[in-house]
């Protein structure tokens, strides 16, 4: 299984607006083959800051995501929101409780 952590910064003004464009496709994602888990998380520290948090089934699991024409058409919706650039993540989970 991979996790996958997609920090996101947002113009304060264009928050709700990338709000909209998950709720659209969020079901889509998470029911994309050998997509296991699908999170949204905003930091209580700075409400322009969100996070995707999911679980795949293997690497090329969310390779054949990331070249869907799904993930392409929500990252061009979402990329020009962005106050910064984002960042990502693909990790391995070596404890959980």
């Amino acid at each position: 299984m991979i996790t996958r952590i997609v920090k996101m910064t947002f113009v304060p003004e264009r928050v709700n607006e990338f709000l909209k464009v998950f709720d659209a496709n969020k079901e889509r994602i998470a029911g994309f083959e050998g997509c296991t888990h699908l999170k949204l998380l905003q930091s209580i520290d700075d409400a322009t800051i969100f996070f995707t948090y999911s679980h795949w089934d293997t690497v090329e699991h969310l390779n054949k995501y990331r070249d869907s024409d799904l993930f392409i058409n929500v990252w061009n919706q979402t990329k020009i929101l962005f106050a910064d650039k984002a960042e990502a993540w693909s990790v391995d989970v070596k404890f959980e409780s």
